[in-house]
């Protein structure tokens, strides 16, 4: 397995985490003029509660964020894997993903944040799976991308990047469960012949 440490750099970037979507609890004031909000149902059409400003009328929702990711790959079949160098799960592997920004497609993040974080050189493909994952307020995306060359130049939310073939996958140290199912469903779909898209929940 080919390993690449990172470079140094004071550019901080938002690697993705599992940790809970902030929920509509989390919300005191309204932040359109600072009134302390209510949490309740905000009227006919609505069926949740919501944190409503009884000052302004405004309606507060919180919404699932969307991390995108790839899943970066030689011809000869080898991924490339980040080893985290942020909590949570910090020494773990992962693939390079992070959180969707604004006015970016889901394919423009996704490649984005493989820039960022493993400094690797690809050409996007088809997606792979999309993967819902409601105790924490977050929706993952992967692509399938290919490796145009073996050079990296890993971020600093990377401590180093490594190339492995399914049989050198550390299984036990995949920092999160989407990851995990994403690698075994690329390598399924490699094994047979045939790639498609996946969707399904983590709950």
């Amino acid at each position: 397995m080919k390993q690449c440490a990172h470079r140094a750099t004071p550019y901080t970037a938002r690697m993705f985490t599992l940790t809970h979507q902030p929920r509509r609890t989390d919300i005191r004031h309204c932040r359109h003029c600072g009134a302390l909000v209510q949490q309740r149902v905000p009227g006919e059409g609505d069926d949740r509660v919501r944190a409503v400003c009884p000052a302004c009328g405004t309606i507060h929702y919180v919404n699932p964020l969307l991390v995108v990711g790839t899943v970066p790959v030689l011809d000869d079949g080898r991924v490339l894997l980040c080893r985290r160098a942020i909590e949570p799960r910090r020494g773990y592997w992962t693939l390079p993903a992070g959180f969707m920004e604004l006015d970016e497609t889901l394919a423009q993040g996704a490649l984005r944040e493989t820039v960022e974080e493993a400094g690797a050189q690809i050409e996007m493909g088809p997606l792979l799976t999309v993967i819902s994952v409601p105790h924490a307020g977050q929706v993952h995306v992967f692509f399938r991308a290919r490796l145009t060359s073996e050079q990296f130049d890993p971020g600093p939310e990377t401590l180093a990047v490594q190339l492995a073939a399914e049989a050198d996958i550390p299984w036990d140290e995949i920092a999160f469960a989407t990851v995990r199912e994403t690698l075994r469903r690329y390598f399924t779909d490699r094994n047979a012949g045939a790639f498609g898209v996946h969707e399904f929940d983590l709950p």
